[in-house]
């Protein structure tokens, strides 16, 4: 399980997290909903170590990311908001670096990087240098980076922002695959269509902390709105810490 308790973090005069707790449980998908500066990718980044919380805990099965890094990494998958690769090698072989930062070498990277490409039907372009790469074909290299080690929790960051129809379904299929296997999926986005089609439940967040929580539909029961665009905008719009 992913949980974040009262996570703070501020940069200068700028409070990026106020408090922030919610918990992302196995074999659910959660979204991160909020306006842009209200937190996501702060809070995404201090769940994977990147960044260190002026106080409360980002935890990963127990094991905090302020506290061990390293370890937090081990545990998860890490789908960035850009897919940068490195143009002068295979998708194989930057899949295979990752299979090795993770302890998968020999026989064993061998297999598990086979597994990924097969599994993301990359068979076409797992030998081609990434250079002339379309988004798509990135999105899968980087997905496959992510789940090569199979973590039990993956953290994805604007999944879909820039991908066309077809490598976006691609993306939903294989999230929906992974929830079902267990797998605890967090991720942040501005679509509301993906989210609403996505998510098992959804974590609003403003100013540095949760505004509402829910499914989908209890969002939307909570508001009086039929969408969930309506109901993120009522929420938003009445939220204290955005009209403070």
């Amino acid at each position: 399980m992913i949980e974040v308790k009262s996570l703070k973090k501020s940069f200068g005069k700028v409070t990026a997290l106020n408090g922030l707790t919610f918990s992302a449980p196995e074999g659910q998908i959660t979204g991160l909903l909020g306006p842009n500066g209200a937190g996501k990718t702060t809070c995404l980044r201090t769940i994977y170590g990147l960044l260190k919380a002026d106080t409360g805990e980002a935890l990963i099965d127990g094991v905090d990311a302020n506290v061990d890094p390293l370890e937090v990494r081990r545990k998860i998958g890490i789908f960035p908001d850009k897919f940068g690769l490195y143009e002068r090698l295979t998708a194989r072989e930057q899949i295979a670096y990752f299979a090795t930062l993770h302890g998968l070498d020999g026989e064993s990277g061998d297999a598990a990087v086979q597994q990924v490409i097969s599994r993301l039907d990359m068979g076409a372009i797992a030998d081609r240098r990434a250079t002339g790469f379309s988004q798509g074909q990135r999105m899968k290299v980087a997905l496959a980076q992510a789940i090569v080690h199979r973590p039990k929790h993956l953290i994805l960051d604007e999944p879909s922002r820039g991908l066309d129809v077809m490598s976006t379904r691609i993306l939903r299929d294989l999230l929906r695959e992974l929830r079902d296997q267990g797998t605890s999926i967090l991720f942040s986005s501005h679509v509301m269509q993906e989210v609403a089609a996505l998510c098992d439940q959804v974590v609003v967040v403003a100013a540095g902390k949760v505004a509402a929580q829910g499914t989908p539909t209890e969002l939307c029961q909570q508001t009086g709105e039929e969408a969930l665009e309506e109901a993120f905008v009522k929420i938003i719009g009445t939220d204290e810490g955005i009209a403070a």
